[in-house]
């Protein structure tokens, strides 16, 4: 099989990973001669995808073989689908090819399960070593690591890669065990806690004050399949908290499931719309920047999909409103649809000084449309908005279909 054919196939299959984003790496570059590549600055373009997502890596599997059989992964043992494997030399190529094309700022690399996890992951481990020490590619490298693998390839991998990952699969327990049995809920949990650990220690210095080796400065991450087993929103964002407090996550994916070729019974019919996925991240956003618990922004189960969290939470509880901006502490401004967390700053910053009219809340950024009827300001009032029967209606507008010209 052609380099060019296997890249068609081991790309395609990576783009059910959506934990890929590049945020947070150390700021290396290349731009003082020496070495290859960069996280940041000039030479950095992107792609994008079919789906409408732009990306700036280069996105694949090392293999989509496989020995285990998930029911929701087009790349399980029992599927019929073609596969292919690189070599180790074939994605240092493509990586740095690619690279030098300005196609990518670096590379984001996963795999199926080839023999056992530690000869997975120990090709991994290679392909980042070969990249950083025989090539000296400072660009960002995101690798997703194996549950089961061997200590010390995890640090080994730490110590090459910005970012590492392990994908929860599945937001509950009883979830993995009916759609993925082999696979150990206890044992990703452990692997993550190890990548925790190693990184608390490398932030650590020794006796003479010299720093520990860097590991994963990027922090790690996850993904959770969404729509395939069931569980609610409330039980994902649940999961989703633990995850934060637990393993000091970077960040928690979400993904859709999608139907794949010769679906297990075990799976549903449908996919889940996609704008589920959307107000996931909106309440997962919620939750890690305006102090909301997950129980409160999803208290029926499942989130409103007409509107997103943060006005669905204000309308459950108009009681709370309308705040005043001059007085109300920063935690409930926070919580006022259409203020973002620079404009809360602003608002706190100004506030010290005159007292904040409608004018000068529109000019701080502040989306009125969405806020009027739940702030007070020194020449506004909502008066009975806030308690019309018709304000849900009024702030969610229906769709329209757009003309073309």
């Amino acid at each position: 099989m052609s380099l060019q054919d296997k890249l068609a196939i081991l790309s395609d299959a990576a783009r059910y990973d959506a934990s890929c984003a590049s945020s947070g790496g150390q700021r290396r570059d290349s731009r003082d001669g020496k070495g290859l590549g960069s996280t940041t600055g000039a030479g950095i373009c992107h792609a994008f995808t079919p789906d409408g997502r732009c990306v700036s890596l280069l996105k694949i599997l090392m293999t989509n073989f496989c020995i285990y059989d998930c029911a929701y992964c087009v790349n399980r043992v029992s599927s019929n689908t073609p596969r292919a494997r690189f070599s180790v030399e074939e994605v240092v190529t493509l990586t740095i090819e690619f690279y030098r094309r300005n196609y990518i700022e670096g590379l984001f690399l996963s795999s199926g399960i080839i023999r056992s996890p530690d000869d997975t992951m120990r090709d991994m481990v290679r392909i980042v070593r070969t990249l950083r020490e025989e090539h000296d590619f400072r660009g960002y490298v995101h690798l997703k690591t194996i549950p089961g693998a061997s200590a010390e390839l995890i640090e080994e991998a730490g110590r090459h890669a910005d970012r590492l990952s392990v994908n929860i699969e599945l937001p509950t327990e009883a979830g993995l065990a009916r759609l993925a049995p082999e696979k150990d809920a206890g044992a990703i949990r452990r692997h993550m806690g190890d990548i925790r650990l190693r990184r608390e220690e490398a932030g650590d210095r020794s006796h003479r004050g010299t720093p520990a080796p860097r590991f994963a400065p990027a922090g790690q991450s996850t993904q959770v399949i969404v729509g395939a087993d069931g569980a609610d929103d409330a039980t994902i964002l649940r999961q989703s908290q633990r995850l934060y407090g637990a393993y000091g996550l970077k960040r928690v994916y979400y993904s859709a499931f999608s139907p794949i070729p010769e679906p297990s019974a075990l799976l549903p019919v449908k996919a889940p719309p996609l704008v589920r996925e959307h107000r996931l991240y909106q309440a997962d956003w919620l939750m890690r920047f305006y102090g909301f618990e997950a129980g409160e922004i999803a208290e029926g189960g499942d989130l409103d999909l007409s509107m997103d969290p943060k006005l669905a939470w204000a309308l459950r509880h108009r009681e709370r409103f309308p705040v005043d901006v001059a007085t109300a502490p920063r935690e409930m401004l926070l919580r006022v649809p259409g203020f973002g967390t620079r404009t809360v700053e602003r608002i706190l910053s100004a506030r010290r000084h005159r007292r904040l009219r409608h004018a000068d809340l529109l000019r701080m950024g502040a989306s009125l449309r969405k806020a009027a009827p739940f702030i007070e300001a020194a020449d506004w009032h909502p008066g009975a908005l806030l308690d019309s029967g018709h304000l849900a209606a009024r702030l969610t507008p229906a769709p329209r279909q757009l003309a073309l010209f």
